[in-house]
This record gives structure tokens, sequence and C-alpha cells, in this order.
């Protein structure tokens, strides 16, 4: 993931810092608990493709 590309994206619904999980490949959202899923190097910021973290999972 391009760091400069994660200095400026957030989350669609709160505007809040995403943090990059590199072995999920996937953009998480610890405010709402919604992990954004990165397909083929690019975010998809959509809430319909977004997954809610589990409640034993760290965000």
């Amino acid at each position: 993931m391009d760091p400069k590309l994660l200095e400026i994206l957030v989350c669609p619904l709160c505007k809040g810092p995403l943090v990059w999980r590199k072995e999920a490949s996937e953009l998480v959202c610890k405010g709402d608990r919604l992990a954004y899923p990165v397909k083929d190097d690019i975010p998809v910021m959509l809430e319909d493709e977004a997954r809610e973290l589990r409640p034993d999972e760290e965000p």
C-alpha cells in the first residue's frame, strides 16, 4: 500500500483514520470496527463491501 495514499484515505462513514493490515490486505477503521478490502492494490471504500470485525478481533 502506498504510504502517501494511506495519508489521505479516511473511513467513508466517520471520516476517521484507517490502519493498513498487510497480512489481510484490508484497511481497518477502529472507530466503526469495519475492514475495507484492498483488491489488486485498489482500496474498495464501499460500506457494502466492508466486513464487520469480530468481537474478539483486535481493530
